[in-house]
């Protein structure tokens, strides 16, 4: 994306009066890996007493060439999946290399793909967590554990501890405060986004250097849309983090700055991962061909 090779087309996102559901498409193309297709699914919050995840998708792959249909793919797992990567990937290029205490603020299902994949990164020796639920802290338990590194609940200024925040809720309204969180961090809120969500105060995207997956999204459907509505922050002040993994953008530059990656989910991330399953599906004979 931030080479110019890949564009992800506008996202459809609508509550459709009925179950309390988000409902909508992302989609896009990736000229290179010649990746077609769209997503398609949203957000039931009564899913959870049904013994079903909230977050239910379906992705679609086409040829590129032809426009014929090339694979359905389940797509809760893997939404899981690139989710946590995203969030993982901003942690490599953005956290300070000493970073020792990564900071959860949600604790629901995903929290736990997201803990995992940022483990990954650093060499942490800490896990904090806050929940509205805090039954819920389980899960967080459960990845510490996993990963021999102690966990400690907290209430929302011990998140002055943190090295690293992942934001992960549902909010609509601003958790995070400013002063909550100390210089040098690096937060990747990762739970907004559809228009009127909301998981940090805006003012922490005026202290910190923002990137983001598409800036597009990040003004319109992600973090950054409040700060940009108050006036506080405008669209030139947010980054594409492709442009930080390019090398074309320093990044960090300082063991002080606080840097935020607002991941609002692009689809050409469910493409890539989506790709990648058909191919290795294939490959293993798994799967059922189907004559469209």
């Amino acid at each position: 994306m931030a080479a110019g090779t890949a564009r992800n087309f506008p996202v459809i996102r609508e509550a459709i009066g009925h179950a309390d559901a988000l409902y909508g498409f992302k989609s896009g193309f990736d000229r290179q890996a010649l990746n077609l297709g769209l997503k398609s699914g949203g957000y039931w919050p009564g899913n959870a007493d049904k013994g079903l995840t909230n977050h239910q998708s379906t992705v679609f792959l086409f040829d590129a060439d032809t426009g014929r249909c090339q694979a359905v793919v389940g797509g809760n797992l893997l939404t899981a999946l690139r989710t946590a990567a995203a969030s993982s990937v901003s942690i490599k290029h953005l956290a300070r290399q000493d970073a020792k205490v990564i900071g959860m603020i949600g604790a629901g299902h995903q929290a736990k793909f997201q803990l995992r994949a940022a483990l990954e990164q650093r060499n942490f020796e800490k896990v904090i967590g806050w929940n509205l639920h805090p039954e819920m802290l389980v899960n967080l338990q459960e990845v510490a554990d996993e990963a021999g590194l102690p966990f400690e609940a907290v209430e929302l200024d011990g998140m002055r501890e943190a090295d690293v925040i992942i934001t992960i809720t549902s909010s609509f309204d601003a958790i995070l405060k400013a002063d909550q969180v100390s210089p040098g961090t690096h937060i990747a809120c990762m739970g907004t986004d559809t228009k009127g969500k909301q998981e940090v105060d805006p003012q922490l995207l005026v202290m910190a250097d923002v990137f983001t997956d598409e800036v597009a999204q990040s003004i319109s459907i992600g973090e950054a849309q409040h700060a940009v509505a108050h006036g506080l922050i405008q669209a030139a002040d947010v980054a594409q983090i492709g442009a930080v993994i390019n090398g074309t953008n320093p990044g960090r530059t300082s063991d002080a700055q606080i840097t935020l990656f607002d991941g609002t989910g692009v689809g050409l991330q469910d493409l890539a991962v989506a790709a990648t399953v058909v191919e290795r599906a294939r490959a293993a004979g798994a799967g059922t061909e189907i004559a469209f």
